[in-house]
């Protein structure tokens, strides 16, 4: 018998809006510059532009393991997403690329930034036989996130669960393992958690620099090593190609072109 789906939402986003604090950077904003976006402010932009370039190189690639991770749950059969860390939209977002391949896919987004919030409509567009949400919420609320995607996604089957680009600025004293275990329990057997992290032992210096600017800006970087963000998967089975860089993950026949990368990225199978 197949599990009754919850109700698709509203097609829209919700009406109240927080103010957006023009006054101090915010990741979500860096990385749209870093990405080559236009919704973002000088308080952004100061911080954007004095990161090393291997920021801006990250963030491309962070971005094209999303489209080729996704595409591949998609083709395992995973029609249920929760994006945690979403960021302001830039297409093709997650749910297109999940519903170009399975068209019934539901997928929520989460973040905390309001400018994202704004732009919720085009994160809302799905196809009709999926379903897509955005929550406003912050990932150190994580049972409010779980209780919140609840309207769109059955949790008694597998979801896909992602953090991109979103590890590294949750230092260690905010407990990001505990964060992930409150999340990663609340999904079915045969779940996936697909994450990506900022290195520290691939280019120090780089990595290092990167760290002083996002201070500078009142943004805690936390950098990591391989087997600081191996402890991530503790308990959960990483698929193939592994723990790589993220050029170096992929499945079909074309692999991405090689290039140097600060980036850690894995996707793991819950068992």
């Amino acid at each position: 018998m197949t599990a009754e789906l919850p109700h698709p939402p509203t097609p829209h986003p919700p009406t109240s809006h927080p103010p957006i604090d023009t006054s101090r950077p915010h990741s979500a904003r860096v990385y749209d510059w870093l990405l080559g976006g236009k919704d973002n402010y000088p308080v952004d932009q100061a911080v954007a532009e004095h990161l090393p370039i291997e920021a801006k190189t990250g963030a491309r690639q962070n971005r094209a393991f999303m489209n080729r991770a996704t595409a591949w749950l998609a083709g395992e059969g995973v029609t249920q997403f929760l994006d945690i860390g979403t960021g302001i939209p830039t297409a093709p977002n997650l749910h297109q690329i999940a519903q170009e391949i399975r068209p019934s896919s539901r997928v929520v987004y989460c973040d905390n930034d309001p400018i994202v919030l704004r732009h919720a409509e085009a994160l809302l567009i799905s196809r009709p036989e999926g379903a897509t949400d955005y929550v406003h919420a912050d990932v150190r609320e994580p049972a409010t996130i779980i209780e919140a995607a609840r309207k769109v996604l059955d949790f008694d089957r597998p979801v896909a669960l992602s953090l991109l680009g979103l590890l590294h600025f949750l230092p260690d004293d905010e407990d990001p393992r505990g964060i992930l275990r409150t999340l990663t329990s609340a999904l079915a057997p045969g779940s996936y958690v697909v994450l990506s992290q900022g290195a520290s032992d691939v280019n120090p210096e780089g990595g290092q620099r990167g760290t002083d600017e996002y201070k500078k800006g009142g943004i805690r970087l936390a950098l990591r090593t391989r087997e600081e963000f191996g402890r991530f998967f503790e308990g959960l089975g990483i698929v193939e190609p592994g723990l790589v860089t993220a050029p170096e993950w992929f499945h079909g026949p074309t692999a991405p072109a090689p290039e140097a990368s600060g980036l850690y990225v894995a996707v793991a199978r819950l068992p």
